[in-house]
């Protein structure tokens, strides 16, 4: 029908579609609600990650397939006529990491693809309409340094190695390579190129490790948006805290949360009341399984959302590594 956006299917035919088509423009693309599942590796504002500075030795080769399940409620702009909102998300990831010496510091650099499968449906003027999207979304690759506490090691030096304090920096660039269709109001990938600088600080305490990461979310614009729109969004900063207790080597536990406040958009020069103020909570559990494999189980639920999603998220992931031989 006339007016309705094509990406929601909605199970009556009310009048005055039209006259608010303009007011969807100011809506969230899918992926910022997805910004919440990344089970490895692809970054978003809201990702719980302990361990993110951890050393380990030169030539370390790793494997690394993941699955988040998230379900949960969906807060618009306010000025965007769509209520109750629902979203039920999975996200597939593969990604490969190696670890590297950087001028004799420890390093990594890694990638990670994640492929999504979501629903979304509210009601839009009061009637109710839904989505599923199904495709790629935007790959990113992360490429880490640490900068105090943890030279680049070999595995003989790596097991004498003993944490105390870490300074650790790193940069993700998301690349909008992923599923975009500028007609459509829900969208998996971005269209737009996103960057993240963080600095992360840890230190051990006998078997614990506290940990805080402080970084920030760049954006380029969109120019793209709802058929030649131009979307712009703030910069998001976000804070990271775990406390980590390891139980034996490569078995440990943590307690996440994390906090994150920006993000504003505007469309063709006019702002949204979309600013983000939202935090999280969750739990992280790494088991080894045999001398090169790894599971990591997580759950996350929101704390505080003013604006996006408010998901409870169950993930897994499988990691394999090995050593290269020189």
């Amino acid at each position: 029908m006339r007016g309705i956006p094509p990406s929601w299917q909605r199970a009556s035919h009310p009048r005055g579609f039209a006259d608010r088509r303009d007011a969807l423009r100011g809506a969230l693309p899918l992926l910022l609600l997805l910004a919440t599942l990344a089970p490895i590796g692809a970054v978003r504002s809201q990702q719980l990650e302990p361990r993110a500075y951890s050393p380990a030795p030169v030539g370390l080769n790793m494997i690394i397939l993941g699955d988040a399940v998230s379900s949960g409620d969906v807060a618009f702009d306010p000025s965007i006529p769509i209520t109750n909102g629902h979203a039920s998300l999975n996200v597939a990831a593969a990604g490969y990491l190696q670890t590297v010496d950087l001028f004799g510091r420890y390093g990594n650099v890694g990638f990670v693809v994640p492929y999504v499968r979501g629903d979304v449906n509210g009601l839009y003027l009061g009637q109710y309409a839904q989505a599923h999207r199904s495709a790629f979304a935007d790959p990113s690759i992360r490429l880490s340094v640490n900068l105090y506490g943890a030279p680049a090691m070999t595995p003989r030096e790596f097991a004498a190695y003993r944490e105390t304090t870490v300074l650790g920096a790193s940069l993700v660039v998301v690349a909008p390579f992923g599923s975009y269709d500028s007609t459509k109001l829900l969208n998996i990938g971005s269209n737009r190129w996103g960057f993240k600088p963080e600095l992360g600080l840890s230190h051990a305490i006998g078997r614990w490790v506290l940990e805080a990461d402080l970084a920030v979310w760049l954006y380029t614009d969109n120019t793209n948006f709802r058929n030649g729109n131009v979307r712009t969004q703030d910069p998001i900063g976000a804070l990271q805290l775990h406390a980590i207790y390891t139980i034996r080597p490569r078995l440990w536990i943590a307690v996440d949360s994390t906090y994150y406040n920006g993000g504003r958009t505007t469309i063709n020069g006019q702002r949204n009341f979309d600013l983000q103020q939202n935090s999280r909570a969750g739990v992280t559990l790494a088991v080894p399984v045999g001398r090169q494999q790894a599971v990591k189980i997580a759950f996350s639920d929101g704390a505080r959302t003013s604006i996006g999603g408010d998901f409870r998220t169950v993930g897994i992931s499988y990691q394999y590594g090995w050593i290269a031989k020189p």
